[in-house]
């Protein structure tokens, strides 16, 4: 006997059609495909997004510095263990403006991944990032930070140097820098591994970035118990931009090309820029004081809810 395999949008079809010819009430299942198949497309719009964020193409944290500060030095170590590659930070201008800059580098080709860690910090990469982070502070510069990363290393060596700490550390510090701190997710923004060097005055997302607590695939393995699932995972999180925007964990979403940033770097970048020049504007009028207590106040209110 020949069998057909119907999708679910070709049962819905002959179901409107059944019950509109034989005047049957088919409601309640019409609904329950309906809502199966808006669910498979949300899905499968929030994959396409963390594919985005993924690419192999997506320019990385030294390209968009490259693009946008001028006479860029990269500084090195943390003064206590060594120097980690997966983050990288320095000194620049700004249209003129001294700035100090730090971003998770992921790499652009299988040598430069592997070198890099694929952008996963250990904890002396979150020690150099704090060590330039008060070197700004010391002098007056605004601090800018790109962040793209799965989270940090949780390897042995990464463990026993104190990875948890050195975030926690960040975490405190960050939040009271003296100095304008923006912080922009230019892939990922995964877990602590983003915090570290993601607190700040103003908090940005590029269009087809994500944001979350976990990597889709770990949320599949823990809470599914299904490692395949990591679409379905991905959707639940709510890690696309505008999903986060909405939960006002970021201030804004810069823009970028619809096929993703890798279509059209230079754009991007400048995009970048005009909101980071934006918020310099207003961030260098306010003393030190003032800014560390909108930031820390911020931050309090991050997760509030009021239960009517």
């Amino acid at each position: 006997m020949k069998t057909y395999n119907l999708t679910d949008k070709q049962i819905l079809e002959q179901l409107e059609e059944i019950a509109k010819n034989h005047d049957i009430d088919l409601t309640e299942e019409i609904k329950k495909i309906t809502k199966k198949l808006e669910n498979s497309d949300t899905v499968s719009r929030v994959w396409e997004k963390v594919e985005l964020a993924r690419h192999t193409d997506r320019p990385r944290a030294l390209d968009y510095i490259d693009m946008i500060i001028d006479d860029f030095t990269e500084l090195h170590g943390d003064r206590y263990y060594g120097d980690d590659p997966a983050i990288v930070g320095g000194i620049g201008f700004l249209d003129g403006i001294p700035v100090t800059v730090i971003g998770n580098m992921k790499g652009r080709n299988l040598k430069e991944t592997i070198d890099r860690n694929g952008g996963m910090a250990n904890p002396e990469g979150y020690r150099k990032a704090l060590r330039l982070a008060k070197q700004a502070e010391k002098f007056g510069r605004p601090l800018i930070t790109f962040i793209d990363t799965q989270g940090a290393y949780p390897g042995l060596g990464s463990e026993e140097r104190g990875i948890g700490e050195s975030i926690a550390v960040n975490l405190r510090e960050f939040s009271q820098l003296k100095t304008p701190v923006i912080c922009i997710v230019i892939g990922e923004g995964g877990s602590g591994g983003a915090l570290g060097i993601g607190v700040g005055d103003k908090i940005y997302m590029l269009e087809n970035a994500i944001y979350s607590v976990i990597s889709p695939e770990g949320c599949a393995s823990i809470l599914l118990r299904d490692s395949a699932r990591a679409k379905d995972a991905a959707a639940m999180l709510k890690i696309t931009s505008k999903d986060i925007l909405s939960m006002n964990v970021v201030n804004g979403v810069i823009p970028e090309p619809e096929d993703g940033a890798h279509t059209d770097p230079a754009q991007t970048a400048a995009n970048i820029k005009a909101q980071i020049k934006a918020d310099l504007e207003k961030l260098m009028s306010k003393t030190p004081e003032v800014l560390v207590k909108y930031r820390t106040k911020k931050i309090r209110e991050m997760g509030v809810f009021t239960e009517n």
